[in-house]
């Protein structure tokens, strides 16, 4: 990776940081002033102030590390400070002794008006609920932003799996399923699309899942290993052996790169469509690179249209590296991409696919936590800073709205996150809260500051262990060599 690109990505990456950060703590901030509680900072990054500027006894600064941020209220200490970011989040403590100023006229002691700890209960959970409600709020206004203006569809990833070719001796065709069938499960979805495969099959490595398949009009339920290793970015139904149909009509070429290469020598022009290998239709180059990679490289015979014109030509593949720099035998084409529709919704049709994608992205997110609880999905699928910097870089090499997208997700993940019943985040916080409305008095102040300690020296772990999850996925301890 160039430096220049480097310097990019960070840039990119700490911008959406801040606008997280920013718009999470501002649920807080915003809550917080409606229910009259004095703000006494509000902070974007942690650690040394480099500027800002006080306005009503709110101190708006920028600090030095630019990871994280946090609102302090008039009641908190340093460590009931709301922090925020991928891997810090929330630690916050209410104590259970009530604040008191002193009225310098009378020497009198009165509650403190401005406190966090005097207001009621249900105003502090308002409060906690503001930064992960603000981030959903976020998410969904994004996710309608996309809709609205470019709406694109990746339109194999969305229909139905049907099945283009099964490769020989793959986990798959133990199932016994076959080339033209359609998969009616795949782990707890019914009917799911080839998206659905993909990211149950990402979340799911090494475990058997249910799968069931519809062949010649019948439905045959059976199960499937998904015996993956690599990164669940990585993953993708070939690993299996199940290779998606991915458009209508058959392979077309779009150009030819290398005069030398096979499908050159062989006479293959721009425009010509691959109607059959050797006898077999395929709709796509998943399934012609898979048939070539099952036939070890002896010769096939292609029928090619041009202008509605067959010819018959054999072809001898040969071995090239592909895209991810791994050798595999192919004919030397480049072939036009599956068809993508991207569409300008009107705002209505647009805030309702919005909600689809927030409420699926979230069920999706619930699953992920549940199976890590259950031991069902692997915990190489958590991400800390490095992995969400990789995946921003990532998204600027596919464009604007990628970098939305990934926005969106980033910013449901946040809040989420921060609603888990523990100690340190927000959630934790309003159990609590809960936890007192119910016994009708605090929780003793020096019991809950001793879960607040373990809960935040279980936090660091966490973050440590998630960071170098990261670091281990890096390509530079993931690559094999050839």
């Amino acid at each position: 990776m160039h430096i220049p690109h480097v310097l990019i990505v960070t840039v990119y990456f700490l911008v959406i940081l801040g606008i997280m950060v920013l718009v999470h703590e501002f649920g807080h901030f915003a809550v917080a002033k409606l229910c009259g509680v004095r703000v006494e900072a509000f902070s974007i990054g942690m650690g040394k102030r480099l500027f800002g500027w006080v306005h009503n006894g709110t101190d708006y600064k920028i600090c030095m590390l630019p990871l994280g941020g946090y609102v302090k209220m008039s009641g908190e200490t340093e460590m009931e400070m709301i922090q925020t970011s991928p891997t810090e989040t929330n630690i916050r403590q209410a104590p259970s002794v009530t604040d008191y100023s002193d009225d310098d006229r009378t020497g009198v002691k009165t509650l403190d008006p401005g406190n966090f700890n005097t207001k009621p209960r249900w105003q502090r959970m308002l409060i906690a609920l503001a930064g992960p409600i603000a981030n959903f709020i976020l998410a969904i206004g994004i996710f309608t932003v996309i809709a609205h203006f470019h709406h694109e569809t990746v339109e194999y990833l969305q229909d139905r799996s049907e099945l283009d070719y099964v490769s020989h001796n793959s986990l798959a065709s133990k199932t016994g399923v076959a080339a033209g069938d359609s998969i009616v499960r795949f782990d707890t979805v019914e009917h799911p699309s080839w998206q659905d495969v993909m990211i149950r099959g990402s979340l799911k490595q090494n475990l058997v899942v249910p799968f069931s398949y519809v062949h010649d009009g019948k439905r045959v339920d059976s199960s499937i290993p998904v015996n993956f290793t690599g990164g669940p970015e990585d993953f993708s139904p070939d690993e299996l052996g199940l290779i998606p149909r991915m458009q209508a009509g058959p392979v077309l070429v779009s150009d030819l790169p290398d005069a030398t290469a096979p499908a050159a020598v062989a006479g293959l022009r721009p425009g010509d469509a691959i109607v059959s290998i050797d006898g077999h239709s395929f709709h796509g180059t998943e399934a012609t690179g898979a048939y070539l990679k099952d036939g070890g490289g002896k010769p096939v015979t292609l029928v090619v249209a041009h202008n509605g014109v067959n010819r018959t030509v054999v072809v001898t593949p040969r071995i090239s590296p592909t895209q991810n720099g791994s050798p595999a035998y192919r004919l030397g084409f480049a072939a036009v991409p599956p068809p993508v529709v991207t569409t300008r919704q009107p705002i209505g049709a647009a805030v309702a696919t919005a909600w689809r994608d927030f409420t699926k992205s979230s069920m999706l997110i619930f699953d992920v936590l549940g199976g890590m609880f259950k031991r069902q999905v692997s915990v190489r699928n958590l991400s800390g800073p490095v992995g969400i910097a990789q995946q921003v870089g990532l998204a600027q090499s596919m464009g604007t709205w990628k970098v939305l997208e990934l926005m969106a997700g980033i910013s449901l993940n946040l809040g989420i996150f921060n609603l888990l019943p523990m100690p340190v985040l927000d959630g934790g916080m309003i159990l609590f809260l809960i936890i007192e409305s119910i016994m009708r008095r605090d929780v003793n102040a020096a019991v809950k500051e001793r879960i607040y300690q373990a809960a935040f020296v279980c936090i660091l772990i966490f973050a440590v262990f998630v960071i170098f999850n990261d670091i281990t996925k890096l390509s530079f301890f993931t690559h094999k060599p050839s």
